[in-house]
């Protein structure tokens, strides 16, 4: 491994005179900085983390605080935690995985210990407990999801209104004239979490535009309460023809259920899903779906902390539009 003293002998100079060449810390002449910085390149040296953390009064760490509640699927959790994880390695900056749910006293904890340079912030609720903690600290913070007040606030997140009237839009372009929505696991909205009502609200607003019956039922994860809210579903609503499913960890159980029930999709029931891509393509039929992009929110939401670190502007609300792609589980009616 090449030392800070290699460097120094190679560029001809006191090894502190390299220490100060690389950290600003005294002034040296731009001609001795020049060779300083030509042997660097020339040896391949790359300073330890621990004293770049020094000279930039930085800890090189970034926290991403994703509280484990119920009704969160943790396989698409952990798509976010890996891409944001990629992101901040490919700032030289590692991720500590806050999962403990303790509200503004945590976030408060994590900012003050001096571990980390900023936060990202998870499962974000309409009426975050959060939010007013957020706008005091003096760490910048970068929430994944939004708010229903996010002034003085950087967030990121899929636009699920939209996501939802797609869905909509599609089965009705389709021929379908009664839809339904199974949403997320009951403890979901009773959070408030902000996707899942949003994706609610676009997808009624794009039924009540198009002229389309809907309704909309939450659902637990597990088979038998897929199966209570289909068959449910299928006997007050004998005339659903178009399912739209915003529950990852459900998505299975919807079409084992249909099948039980005599429903053949595309054919008698269509299906469209709100996850990502890998897990609708899994499945049989393949899912016509709309794409969580767990990764480009991941390194998006990266990329907006690292900005905000180093003063630069940044957009106060950025809405990922989403994507539709159309597969074997919807089919038109004409």
């Amino acid at each position: 491994m090449v030392t800070i003293a290699d460097v120094a002998r190679h560029a001809g100079v006191a090894p502190s005179t390299v220490s100060y060449a690389l950290t600003g810390r005294r002034s040296i002449s731009q001609a001795t900085k020049a060779r300083v910085e030509a042997s660097v390149r020339a040896l391949g040296y790359h300073p330890h983390a621990g004293a770049r953390s020094l000279a930039s009064n930085r800890a090189n760490v970034l926290a991403l605080v994703l509280p484990m509640r119920e009704g969160m699927h943790m396989p698409v959790m952990m798509q976010f935690v890996v891409a944001v994880a990629s992101a901040a390695r490919r700032h030289e900056h590692d991720v500590l995985l806050v999962t403990a749910d303790q509200g503004a006293a945590g976030l408060r904890r994590v900012a003050g210990s001096a571990q980390v340079d900023g936060l990202l912030v998870m499962d974000v609720e309409m009426h975050d407990e959060r939010v007013p903690v957020l706008r005091e600290l003096d760490r910048p913070s970068v929430l994944i999801g939004f708010p229903a007040d996010a002034a003085r606030l950087t967030c990121v997140d899929l636009d699920f209104a939209e996501a939802g009237a797609r869905c909509v839009d599609h089965l009705a372009d389709l021929g379908h004239t009664s839809v339904a929505l199974i949403g997320a696991p009951r403890a979901v909205y009773q959070r408030d979490t902000g996707y899942a009502h949003r994706t609610m609200a676009g997808f009624s607003a794009a039924a009540m535009r198009r002229g389309v019956s809907s309704t909309t039922v939450p659902t637990d994860a597990d088979h038998e309460s897929v199966h209570r809210t289909v068959s449910g579903l299928l006997e007050r609503h004998p005339q659903l023809t178009g399912l739209v499913v915003h529950n990852e960890a459900a998505l299975g159980s919807v079409v084992e259920v249909l099948r039980v029930l005599g429903r053949r999709v595309p054919d008698d029931m269509a299906l469209v899903a709100i996850c990502p891509d890998d897990q609708a393509e899994r499945l049989n039929p393949a899912l016509t779906s709309v794409h969580v992009p767990a990764e480009q929110l991941g390194h998006h939401a990266v990329a907006l902390l690292m900005a905000k670190l180093n003063r630069a502007p940044t957009p106060a609300l950025t809405l990922l539009p989403p994507r539709l792609t159309d597969r074997d589980s919807t089919r038109s009616r004409a």
